[in-house]
């Protein structure tokens, strides 16, 4: 996936603009978006729309954090409507992922396990944890996604980000961090969402360095971000046929550690990123 867009819930104008809004996956949030008294009312529109637009597009739904009292409820409507996966908010290592899998589990009656989507690095406790995916997480780990302001919430910073707007030392380490974690878990990594929807040459900006880094897909807030976010994510046609011709090359010599094309030595790490190129 190279764009997840988050709507609001509970909000029907907004989830029926992001079927349309040509993102990879919609987030359905029951989280942030919807105050509290709306909660209820968020969770049966929810499954509704889920139910009738699951085979339209890939739909995750942002449940509440498990230490709240809302997770529970959550999970009571909407498992049953059998989305794609759940994003999980405030989750601090692998053992929390296993403890929700638990959870579905109780609930679930389809054919297919729904995929869980955790966000790694809104306290400060979860980047003491980031290498706990590969091991504790459990098969239904579908990716690592990143976020900034919880973080500097939890920290009490004034600004995560400096005059340039480039993330500042402590959230550009939870950026890198997330990416390392995800590579361990061999999951996909996704990028946090920029939240100045207004600017999409910034936005631009920040997803070309995020998929040069090795990151898979990066998460919106609006529909107007869509489209940069997939110009900097979808290979262009001479960097897949390029990544062709070295998988091409090294098929050819499968016994070869290192060879020459175009003039250039290519060892076994660019055999593995035209690989992955052309996966994505």
């Amino acid at each position: 996936m190279r764009s997840l867009l988050f709507v609001p819930a509970h909000d029907n104008r907004k989830c029926d603009k992001g079927l349309v809004s040509g993102a990879d996956a919609l987030i359905l949030d029951l989280e942030d978006a919807v105050p509290p008294a709306e909660k209820a009312l968020a969770r049966q529109r929810c499954a509704d729309f889920v139910a009738r637009h699951r085979e339209r597009m890939r739909l995750f739904v942002r449940i509440n954090a498990l230490a709240t009292g809302e997770a529970l409820a959550d999970l009571d409507a909407i498992v049953p409507a059998a989305p794609y996966g759940l994003m999980l908010p405030k989750c601090e290592s692998g053992r929390d992922v296993a403890r929700l899998a638990a959870l579905i589990a109780e609930r679930e009656a389809g054919a297919e396990p729904l995929r869980i989507l955790p966000i790694v690095t809104e306290t400060a406790a979860s980047l003491f944890h980031l290498g706990s995916y590969a091991a504790d997480a459990g098969p239904r780990l579908c990716g690592l996604f990143w976020g900034g302001e919880d973080l500097a919430a939890d920290i009490g910073a004034r600004a995560n980000r400096d005059a340039p707007q480039r993330y500042t030392a402590p959230y550009a380490m939870a950026r890198a961090l997330t990416l390392l974690g995800a590579t361990a878990a061999r999951v996909p990594a996704y990028d946090a969402v920029y939240t100045d929807f207004r600017n999409p040459d910034g936005l631009r900006e920040e997803a070309d360095e995020a998929e040069r880094d090795g990151f898979s897909g990066k998460v919106a807030i609006h529909p107007d971000q869509i489209a940069p976010i997939h110009a900097a994510f979808t290979p262009t046609e001479a960097a897949l046929a390029q990544a062709r011709r070295i998988v091409a090359a090294f098929d050819a010599a499968p016994t070869a550690g290192a060879l020459a094309l175009d003039g250039r030595m290519l060892d076994r790490p660019h055999y593995l990123a035209a690989q992955r190129l052309l996966a994505r």
